[in-house]
């Protein structure tokens, strides 16, 4: 018998045709077979062991008219192929994406959230669209309040995640002391959300992974867009530039422009605050396998206040930059080299009658990654790489009371370098149609701790018919970075490395899911996760001259489970999903609570979220959504006890706090509404967008204080925002 002909592999980009900007998540199937695949951060596609002869390839991508192309596929001659695809003249809610399971069987995915774009945009808050505010939208992502951006995913703190821009990473992604992300959405292509159990590619963090790529910008005409809003307003330009594109965008608040229309009032002063953001991002072709990339990223929140013998001001920023280089070697091998620096710092500075106050910190870090990707058949993909960081840590204390203080314990510098090399390798087998597998390792060494850590990863998913999976996936994840953050003063948070005093922190994590889709665009899942953490760390606020890391924390374990339920609809006129959260968090440190276990502050039992888009028609889009959520926990009080000090007659009295965390707010719940008209203004495209933010005015609870001046000391809720309708408006040229 006749040997059969050797296939030949396709591989290539997808791209839009009208900006030619590469599209991620875009899935490639060749008709009538088994074989596809789907593009990565970068566009690329990379299909093995296709048969000789006339083939068809199917491509799809969200919000895109589905194509089809006829190619020749010849014995051992590879094909590279730019494919472009049309967007639909409808809205991408209408078109229905018809993912192969065939293909969707070789990414496992779990605990993975990819939210478009347009589902984004339509989530504002006070005429601002926010990622972070559409993330907290999910199950399994709570917030400290509803006012905040930070996000607490499946029981860890927000800086047990992980959150990159362009492969640069960002210390503190948010503006208004956290009220918004500083993530501008007319910058950003793709938001991925890993909630755990994350691939070995991902390292040094414990809870989860946001990675966040911009956009490379238009390359076939200039384009731009203006936005007017409540609290900032909003520009972005991009364009073709060389051999590829550019992309410009910024943002600012106007709120110090405001108070300065307004009158002084000596007795009461109001603060001076004003924050702002750029991106920016430059991509060129090098040639028909070479694409160099360079990304910027810049933050900055700044607040003054004066009154009568007290002057402060507060400045927050972020600075990063990165140099991207993807090559494909060949037709199944793709590489990305990245060299980033990132930069974040804080500081106060104050003057109380005289008496001075001067604190300051910053984390910089200069990395150089190294990933390959390698597409070795159509069962198997393997991915390695290294990565190289080196940190320094900066920190400088006065509270002496003078600009020039002499030597004391109440002057503090601290000037650390400190570096991390990881490498890693995962692999992904199709070992049969209905069966795939992931396994990877990753290994890290910090020289100056000396500390060396092994991570396996390990996932599973099981096709068990047609339309139901199960996954499963269990890893180790350690984090050598900790955030020392004052709860009465969250603005000022201090990133620490992990020293000799105290060992790396660990988390374990152990997933289970079961994923099905009952109907085309509908897909349900259940997750089911247990998470043990190891060498977490509470502040020691009583702690004032510590000299090391461990004597800035309080060292202890936890553990976090729960299950999720999500059901997504993802295409037709009304989109949006509904997701319900049970989860428990526990914490046990020797040194507080007496050494028993405490319900933290992001310990909520129950978490419902509802999420809807309508399109009425090509002008009217309404959007709403719906949280509910058992309250937070705090640290109260008990009772009172009156006692003096020696010297003084009277006293105000000794609170006796409650245990820790030990009691629980309220439960809170929200309605949020938006409309959007779409028209035209002077022959360019115009939008009005109508918020109303907590539509029945529910002011939950933020946070409690107890007043000791009264003889019984008097409890005051602070509450949240009232009803807040606003309008803002964006139009494009």
């Amino acid at each position: 018998m006749p040997e059969p002909m050797a296939g030949s592999s396709v591989s290539g980009f997808v791209e839009d045709s009208v900006t030619k900007e590469t599209l991620i998540g875009a899935t490639v199937l060749v008709k009538g077979t088994k074989l596809g695949a789907y593009t990565n951060k970068r566009g690329f596609f990379s299909i093995s062991n296709v048969p000789p002869g006339k083939q068809t390839l199917t491509v799809t991508s969200i919000g895109y008219e589905k194509r089809e192309l006829e190619v020749i596929i010849k014995e051992d001659e590879p094909l590279k192929l730019r494919i472009q695809m049309s967007m639909s003249a409808l809205s991408s809610r209408d078109v229905v994406v018809e993912a192969s399971r065939d293909d969707e069987k070789r990414q496992i995915n779990i605990s993975k959230v990819n939210v478009p774009m347009e589902q984004i945009q339509q989530m504002r808050i006070g005429g601002e669209a926010d990622i972070f505010r559409a993330l907290q939208m999910l199950p399994g992502v709570l917030t400290s309040s509803q006012i905040s951006s930070g996000l607490f995913i499946r029981g860890g703190s927000p800086d047990q995640n992980l959150v990159l821009l362009d492969g640069m990473t960002v210390y503190n992604p948010s503006h208004l002391f956290g009220f918004i992300s500083a993530f501008n959405t007319d910058a950003v292509k793709d938001v991925e959300l890993l909630k755990g159990g994350f691939p070995a590619e991902f390292g040094g963090r414990m809870s989860a992974v946001l990675n966040v790529t911009q956009k490379d910008g238009n390359r076939d005409h200039v384009e731009g867009l203006v936005g007017l809003g409540l609290i900032s307003s909003r520009a972005s330009v991009q364009g073709p530039l060389g051999n590829g594109s550019f992309f410009l965008g910024g943002r600012r608040t106007y709120l110090d422009l405001i108070v300065g229309l307004i009158p002084d009032d000596p007795e009461n002063p109001l603060p001076d605050f004003n924050f702002y953001d750029v991106n920016a991002k430059i991509t060129q072709d090098l040639g028909p396998n070479d694409k160099l990339s360079m990304s910027g990223f810049l933050t900055r929140d700044a607040l003054s206040y004066t009154q009568q013998g007290l002057d402060f001001s507060i400045g927050i920023g972020n600075k990063a930059g990165a140099l991207q280089w993807s090559h494909v070697f060949g037709d199944d091998l793709f590489s990305i080299v990245t060299f980033s620096a990132s930069t974040y710092d804080n500081g106060f500075d104050g003057n109380n009658a005289g008496f001075i106050i001067d604190v300051g910190n910053a984390i910089t870090d200069y990395s150089a990654k190294v990933n390959l990707e390698w597409f070795a058949n159509d069962r198997l993909t393997v991915k390695t790489g290294y990565e190289g960081t080196l940190y320094n840590f900066t920190y400088e204390q006065n509270f002496s009371g003078s600009r020039n203080p002499q030597s004391s314990d109440a002057v503090f510098n601290l000037n650390v370098w400190d570096n991390i090399h990881s490498v890693y390798g995962s692999m992904n087998y199709l070992i049969t149609d209905e069966i795939s597998f992931q396994a990877g390792l990753r290994g890290n060494y910090w020289t100056t701790s000396k500390h060396v850590t092994v991570d396996p990863r390990l996932a599973l998913r099981v096709q068990v018919t047609d339309g139901i999976a199960i996954k499963g996936a269990w890893g180790i994840f350690h984090q050598y970075l900790r955030l020392a953050s004052n709860p009465d003063f969250t603005f000022f948070d201090t990133w620490l490395p992990t020293d000799r005093t105290v060992p790396p922190g660990r988390s374990d994590h152990y997933v289970l899911a079961v994923e099905t889709q009952p109907w085309d665009g509908v897909m349900f899942s259940v997750d089911a996760y247990y998470k043990t953490l190891h060498n977490i760390n509470e502040l020691n606020q009583t702690q004032t001259r510590a000299r090391e890391v461990g004597s800035v924390f309080y060292i202890g374990a936890g553990t976090a489970y729960g299950v999720e339920f999500f059901l997504q609809q993802k295409v037709g006129k009304l989109t949006g999903w509904v997701g319900y959260a049970l989860g428990w968090v526990e914490g046990r440190f020797d040194s507080v609570n007496f050494g028993r276990p405490f319900r933290p502050k992001f310990d909520r039992r129950h978490d419902f979220k509802a999420t809807a888009l309508y399109k009425l028609n090509e002008r009217w889009d309404i959007g709403a959504t719906f949280v509910f959520q058992t309250g937070q926990s705090y640290t109260g009080a008990t009772s009172r006890y009156q006692g003096t000090l020696p010297g003084f007659e009277t006293g105000r009295g000794i609170i006796v706090p409650s245990q820790r965390w030990g009691l629980r707010l309220p439960s809170s719940h929200q309605l949020n509404l938006n409309v959007n008209y779409n028209t035209t203004l002077f022959d360019l495209p115009f939008t009005i967008f109508l918020d109303i933010y907590n539509v029945y005015s529910r002011r939950d609870i933020w946070f409690r204080f107890y007043d000791l001046n009264e003889q019984i000391p008097e409890v005051t809720d602070v509450r949240l925002l009232p009803i807040l309708p606003t309008i803002s408006f964006e139009i494009k040229f």
